[in-house]
């Protein structure tokens, strides 16, 4: 994409009410736009992030056996009467009546409404276990929004529900997704820590949040210094420690239940950007939604629910890697894989070698934001590290001069020289840090 086409304006000042990183370098970036109080727009910068976020979601959760579905965002009362919470939820759900007077709300989350879908297509144990996920707008009326898109009103959020025939079969899929969880925050370049939670307005016994820390996040967690010792948290090995080593978040901490010694406990700030429950029986019983077993006997399912903030963890990922000069984006979530900057479009050779490797990285399908406006190169450069695109590639008339071009590492700040006449060595030097 060609930087003088694109839908991007970057600014040097931010609103007077943003006081979280993220939420500046998302308005200072053209990512966002605020329509209404704790309401936003995605812009064509920010939209890019989402939806790679989004689709790492979903292959990941495909890979562990759950099936994506679409739930409307407007759901009827009457099953949020049946499970006790349409009175119980709060003031943050949004309630309003239509044009023939029926009672409806802007879905918070959809135990109920799954919960009901389920009952209409499985009645036998022999089509469990299920497990069933959408990707979806929610709305919460929170009664301050604030810190961006980081506690706003309306959310992008993945929430997946399961179905098994017994509770120890419900454990099971507890635990798959679990691993889940790991696996897709690995794979965006994050490391989330699980810790035990309360449920919360969900409900249940059982109950992980999974943080990046983070010195802005605003829940304290609690935890044995060994996690920070693991590697890889996706191994199995990895995962038998995390499912019994301590592990809490503030409000879950006893100091009594705590076997640990002082000198083995971490406590630092997260941010959480995924919580998985454990529910049992407590909304099919309600709803009246069973299964039949072997014996013919009715059986309510036993059910978990899991849930990942997307729109949310775009502002997570910003808060854990930025600097002085803007956002560092993971490779594996960046808008685009490279940034070309063309210091002079004024200059005719400089702009045939610049439009030449355009094309060049475009055929071989990298996703690059070419820089052909006429800023000065101050601004060119101080843009491109507020954007935070791993690798830049810069193109300036001196080093043309000795057949040369310079690849920038964003997160490292270090510049190399490259022969511009050697692809493949220009390749080879992206490879490192972007593909």
């Amino acid at each position: 994409m060609r930087k003088s086409n694109y839908f991007l304006k970057t600014r040097k000042e931010t609103p007077s009410d943003a006081t979280l990183i993220s939420h500046k370098l998302m308005i200072r970036t053209s990512m966002i736009k605020q329509t209404t109080s704790g309401i936003y727009a995605w812009l064509p910068l920010g939209l890019k992030v989402l939806k790679k976020i989004e689709n790492i979601i979903r292959d990941v959760q495909n890979l562990f056996g759950c099936q994506e579905i679409l739930m409307p965002t407007i759901q009827q009362s009457d099953l949020w009467k049946k499970t006790g919470r349409y009175n119980d939820y709060g003031p943050e759900m949004l309630k309003f009546l239509d044009r023939n007077k029926k009672e409806l709300l802007y879905g918070p989350t959809n135990e109920e409404l799954i919960t009901n879908i389920f009952k209409d297509y499985v009645n036998s144990y022999k089509d469990l276990p299920k497990n069933l996920y959408q990707i979806q707008w929610k709305f919460r009326d929170e009664i301050r929004p604030r810190f961006g898109i980081m506690r706003c009103r309306e959310f992008l959020m993945k929430d997946n529900y399961s179905f098994d025939l017994t509770a120890d079969a419900a454990k099971k899929s507890y635990d798959n997704m679990f691993k889940c969880y790991l696996k897709t925050f690995q794979c965006m370049g994050l490391r989330a820590i699980p810790v035990k939670a309360d449920s919360g307005a969900i409900g249940g016994d059982m109950s992980h949040e999974f943080h990046i820390i983070s010195e802005s996040g605003d829940t304290k967690i609690i935890y044995d210094k060994k996690i920070d010792t693991l590697k890889d948290l996706t191994s199995e090995s990895s995962y038998k420690i995390l499912r019994n080593i301590y592990s809490v978040t503030e409000e879950k901490y006893d100091e009594s239940d705590c076997s640990l010694k002082k000198n083995d406990i971490v406590i630092k700030k997260g941010i959480e950007i995924g919580h998985i429950f454990f529910f049992g029986t407590k909304y099919s019983s309600s709803l009246n939604t069973f299964v039949l077993d072997k014996n013919g006997k009715k059986i309510n399912v036993e059910m978990g629910s899991y849930g990942i903030g997307v729109s949310r963890l775009v502002a997570a990922i910003i808060e854990s890697s930025h600097d002085k000069d803007g956002i560092i984006w993971p490779k594996e979530v960046s808008p685009f894989d490279i940034g070309l900057i063309n210091l002079n479009p004024k200059d005719k050779k400089l702009t045939k070698i610049s439009d030449d490797l355009y094309l060049t990285l475009k055929k071989n399908n990298k996703d690059v934001l070419y820089d052909d406006t006429f800023e000065s190169p101050g601004n060119k450069f101080a843009d491109m590290d507020l954007i935070g695109i791993p690798n830049q590639i810069i193109i300036g008339k001196k080093n043309v001069e000795n057949n040369n071009l310079e690849i920038k590492n964003r997160k490292k700040n270090k510049l190399t020289k490259v022969n511009l006449k050697n692809i493949n060595q220009i390749f080879k030097q992206l490879n490192q840090y972007v593909f």
